[in-house]
């Protein structure tokens, strides 16, 4: 199982942890709600997961910009 970062908005690769033995609690998925979850995380047909953040550079141009957060797709 791979479990992939990817950023939200610009869709950049940020990391890639790939290991049998690293479980959701490790990662402190636990803590997530149910819709939380939904919306961070997905599942391929392998097994592989992909987990959607946000990336420093989309971070600050959003901290340095918050009329960005209005557009749907503001930093592709």
């Amino acid at each position: 199982m791979a479990i992939n970062y990817v950023c939200r908005h610009c869709r950049t690769s940020i990391g890639r942890i790939e290991t049998p033995y690293v479980s959701e609690s490790q990662l402190g998925f636990h803590f997530l709600t149910p819709e939380e979850r939904q919306d961070i995380i997905a599942y391929d047909s392998n097994g592989d997961m992909t987990v959607r953040v946000t990336c420093d550079y989309c971070r600050e141009a959003l901290e340095n910009n918050p009329e960005l957060s209005l557009i749907s797709n503001p930093l592709q």
